[in-house]
């Protein structure tokens, strides 16, 4: 890590609605020491040339899901049978080819601008279900594994003990479950020490509805509350998971999390597909934030959630690849809009400037980095600069530079990635993970079937 550095930005986005000529950015360590607008460039700076935004969070992540690019996409099916894929992929998991399947992914991210990560974690124990020695071997490898790839990471643990209400889990599921909230609260304890050395942060997270009853959920809102958390939830991705909870508990699962006390400004719901009227209200009336990912969605069929309603109505809307059928967020702030337009028959429901704070600001104070995403003075020194000179992004001078970002630039343009005060990307090549594309493949071979 640099113990100092400057950089001189030929476009910036330090806020508002436009961005910046001629910006002079100055860090100490991962820290951003000062921002000078309309600077002249001195010899000493680095010149980032195009447009350079603060890092991307990446605020729900499955990093195992890497693996079903391509294979999930072949032939029909649904949400249920893409499942079941997943599961296979989940039983052949160890700590080890974990380790490497999560440090390719990350640092996929990081090529596309990503700086730090939720990754909502779940699989924790061996096949067959009996705990590892170290009952955290596959969070630590999940740590382990950004730490190496450049990309801050929040470890989401996420409380799983039923298959659906009332049943238990079983085949690939048995890997994911703790005997019980309080048995997932206790492995949960002792992964903080991990997480400091490794420079990580922890959340906690209430896989769905569907895999923890109300009275365990209780259990992990109240921790969460009790250590100031992150919470995070699975909401209403089906409209199966709904008719589960009603069946079960005459309940929406939005009113089954607000009596489990798990709604408010530190959750955030993940997907929020399927909601109704006075879900909506729930939601948004708590201050509790919505995680959207789109291209997941898209990819699985699951529906356009009501994203610019629970934004209006106060519901802090941030974005994350999910099942990294993609992983480029420019293309999930586009398809935040472009769903809007499909479903409404107009343009123009988020401004520019509100998909980058989504993907920025909002995405880092969801995982628990607030002092992350935005480039100003003491803010985490997150830097990624967008190459303007590709014909896509081709464009009259310097205009609509925030509009050619979040609706028109993809993962490829980015050139350069400051991870924390650490060079990242440069040249748009990794510069810590060396032929990307090779490790990647070999992480996925290790861990898929012929």
């Amino acid at each position: 890590m640099n113990s100092s550095a400057r950089y001189f930005c030929d476009h910036a986005w330090v806020g508002g609605a436009s961005a910046e000529a001629d910006v002079l950015i100055s860090t100490e360590g991962d820290r951003i020491a000062a921002v000078g607008l309309g600077a002249d460039r001195p010899a000493d700076a680095v010149h980032l040339r195009g447009l350079t935004l603060p890092g991307f969070a990446n605020a729900h992540s499955h990093a195992f899901h890497r693996a079903l690019r391509g294979r999930t996409q072949a032939g029909r099916g649904t949400f249920w049978t893409w499942r079941e894929e997943m599961y296979r992929v989940a039983d052949a998991l160890t700590p080890e080819n974990y380790y490497q399947l999560a440090r390719a992914t990350y640092a996929e991210m990081a090529l596309a601008g990503v700086t730090a990560v939720g990754e909502f974690h779940y699989v924790h124990h061996r096949p067959g279900g009996a705990p590892y020695a170290d009952a955290n071997a596959m969070g630590r490898a999940l740590m382990a594994a950004a730490a190496d790839a450049g990309v801050r990471i929040t470890l989401i643990d996420a409380c799983y003990l039923e298959s659906a209400p009332g049943r238990p889990v079983e085949g690939a599921q048995v890997r994911f479950a703790d005997k019980s909230a309080e048995a997932w609260a206790q492995r949960l304890g002792e992964l903080a020490g991990a997480a400091s050395v490794l420079g990580a942060r922890l959340g906690a997270a209430v896989h769905s509805v569907r895999a923890v009853p109300p009275k365990s959920a209780e259990v992990v809102a109240a921790l969460s509350e009790a250590h100031g958390l992150p919470l995070h939830f699975h909401l209403s991705e089906q409209v199966g998971e709904n008719e589960m909870a009603q069946a079960a508990y005459g309940l929406s699962p939005t009113e089954l999390l607000r009596t489990a006390g798990a709604l408010g400004p530190g959750s955030t719901a993940v997907h929020a597909t399927h909601l109704s009227a006075h879900d909506e209200v729930l939601l948004a009336g708590s201050g509790t934030g919505t995680c959207m990912c789109p291209t997941t969605e898209q990819d699985l069929g699951d529906g356009v959630g009501p994203a610019r309603r629970l934004a209006l109505a106060g519901s802090p809307i941030c974005l994350g690849s999910d099942s990294h059928a993609l992983l480029d967020p420019f293309m999930e702030m586009r398809s935040l809009e472009y769903d809007e337009r499909l479903i409404s028959g107009a343009r123009g429901h988020w401004a520019a400037h509100e998909l980058l704070a989504a993907a920025t600001s909002s995405g880092h104070a969801a995982i628990g980095w607030p002092e992350a995403g935005h480039l100003s003075v003491g803010a985490i020194a997150d830097l990624v600069t967008i190459d303007l000179s590709s014909p896509g992004l081709a464009a009259r001078a310097d205009d609509h530079l925030l509009e050619l970002a979040a609706l028109s630039a993809c993962a490829a343009d980015v050139a350069f990635v400051v991870s924390s005060g650490r060079l990242v990307v440069a040249e748009g090549h990794h510069v810590l993970v060396d032929d990307l594309a090779t490790v990647l493949r070999s992480s996925i071979s290790a861990v898929t079937m012929p």
